[in-house]
This record gives C-alpha cells, structure tokens and sequence, in this order.
C-alpha cells in the first residue's frame, strides 16, 4: 500500500512540477510585480497589493509597457516607494478579485487596489452601482490583429481564414478575457463564424473544439507560446502583443485585421480609483501622470493609440 501510494504521490507531484514548468514556461507569473524606486522589480509577491504605496489591477495586455511606463513615473515621483501592478483579464480582476476574495499562488489578494482598469466600461459601472468607484477616464486604445508563426507557413490573409478546417487556433477564453468577450467573439460574429470557431463554448484552459480551437486562461502569455511551440496556427490578440512579441524575439508574425472588424473604433481603456483604496492620493497622482504626453508617448512607443485630451479628462461614471 505504500508503495502504491509512493507511485502515485510522485504521479501528482510530477504533473504538478509540469503544470508550473508550463506556466513559468508562459511567464504567467510575471503578471504580479512589485516596483521599488530603487529601480528594482520583484515577482509574484502577492502580499504587496495590501503594503504597497500604489496598488494597481490593470488589464493584462498591458503587461509589455508597464516596466518602462512604472519606472518613468517614479522618476519624478520619487516618494512613492513601491507599486504592486497585476496585469492578468480584468473579468477575473473584477469578479475573482474585488467582488469576492481572491487568491494568486495560493496567497490572499486585496479587494481594494486603489487603481482598476478594463476594456469594458462596464466593468467599471459596476462598481459605481455598488459605490466602489465614482470617476473614470479612457486612456488608450487598440485593435485586433491575428498572432501567426513566422514567415506565414500557413498562408493566412485575414480573419476570414478563420474558418478553415485545417487550422489549430488559440484565442482568448470568453469567460475572463475582455479581449475576447467582448471584440473577438463580435467579429467572428459579424463574418457569421462565431459558431464555427468556437461551437459557443463557455470555459477557459480548455478545448472549445477538440483539437482545433483552445480558449486560454490568458492569451498575451499563451498564444504566443503555443504558436512558437507549433501547438497552435493562428490567435486573435491585440496588435501590442504582436509588437511586443516580436520585440521579445519570439518566431511569430502579424497579420493585419481590416477595420471594422478590427474594432479599432470600439477598444477603449478606462481606468478609475476604487472609493474605498488605501492610497487615494497616490492613486490621482497617477491618473494625471496618464495623461501626460511622456506617458501617453510611452504607450504609443508599443504599437497603442493615444487617447484624445478629451478621454483623458475625468468624468462620473454614469450607471444608466
């Protein structure tokens, strides 16, 4: 009996040693980072989002300028000592995180950051309903783009591809991931596909259809890594993530999505404080940093489209 329960505890062990290879593999665990004004970036250290000087959940396809961007703005607020930023969906964020308690890596997570970013506005005038959030504004913008293997082997043109059976895609899950819920599955909408690529399937780390379209868990780390690894032809992600992929020497490419598919007139980012957040002050300090040319250069460096000096105003948010 020992022995038996040896085998199978060295079983579990080993597929969960895999489990975590495959998620650091992904760099899921660089989307929770703590900014010291030092200079110094520290790793999945969850605690920090109840100490921290400036706690922000933002939405995950931001992950790419966050260093540069976080770093720029302690510069010149030196004061600030450390910033706790998760950039994971901000359906989970909202849902698995503020409404709720949440854990990361088997550690509780604070319900009030002071900062919280979507790309649904109604994720935000949800939280005005409840009193968790008064004010908002848009501060970038972006557009779909379909994530493929370098060079193109497959030969695909455009998102009408998408409908070809001999292609494995990886997309974002419509449960968590903004991206998906609510651009994405309206496009393949609009071409009639939406069915067809997904089979309406509600889940995420999961097949949607058996070998031929896999729904994430968080797509900017997990489409890349699955089309690098040929487990994967073709994803719809934002075209920062083909920017940034790219930049990170990954062996991906792009290929552009027409508008008005794309969405490009519809993908706005709204950030708010939360009314209840520890640190208030540091919160609208970084609001107005948002919409300074340096930040709004920083983002636009990394493919993202500026907001107008009208979005980047802050107005009540309205719970209709």
């Amino acid at each position: 009996m020992k022995i038996i329960q040896g085998i199978a505890f060295a079983a579990s062990a080993l597929v969960l040693g895999s489990l975590a290879s495959a998620q650091d593999e992904a760099g899921l665990n660089k989307d929770y980072r703590t900014f010291h004004s030092d200079g110094s970036v520290v790793y999945g250290e969850i605690g920090d989002s109840y100490t921290s000087d400036l706690v922000m959940y933002l939405a995950g396809n931001q992950f790419m300028v966050m260093e540069e961007l976080i770093k720029d703005f302690q510069s010149i607020n030196s004061d600030i000592g450390t910033i706790y930023v998760e950039t994971i969906p901000p359906g989970q964020i909202l849902n698995g995180q503020i409404l709720k308690q949440g854990q990361i890596n088997d550690q509780d997570t604070a319900m009030n950051p002071d900062l919280y970013a979507s790309v649904n506005l109604n994720h935000l005038k949800k939280l005005a309903g409840m009193d968790k959030m008064h004010d908002y504004m848009i501060y970038i913008h972006n557009k779909l783009e379909l994530m493929v293997a370098e060079g193109n082997p497959k030969g695909i043109e455009g998102p009408e591809d998408l409908a070809r059976g001999d292609l494995v895609q990886s997309h974002p899950n419509p449960l968590t991931e903004g991206i998906f819920r609510f651009y994405g599955s309206e496009m393949l909408k609009d071409m009639g596909l939406y069915e067809q690529v997904t089979a309406n399937a509600e889940c995420k780390s999961c097949w949607a259809i058996e070998g031929k379209t896999w729904f994430t868990s968080r797509h900017h780390r997990e489409t890349p890594q699955r089309i690098g690894d040929g487990e994967a032809d073709v994803g719809i992600v934002w075209t920062t993530e083909v920017i940034e992929a790219k930049a990170e020497g990954r062996m991906i490419d792009g290929v552009a999505i027409p508008a008005p598919l794309n969405k490009q007139d519809k993908v706005s980012y709204a950030i708010g404080a939360l009314s209840d957040a520890r640190n208030p002050y540091n919160a609208y300090r970084f609001l107005s940093y948002l919409g300074t040319e340096r930040a709004q250069g920083i983002y636009a460096s990394y493919g993202f489209v500026p907001a107008t000096t009208e979005e980047l105003q802050l107005k009540p948010l309205m719970t209709n």
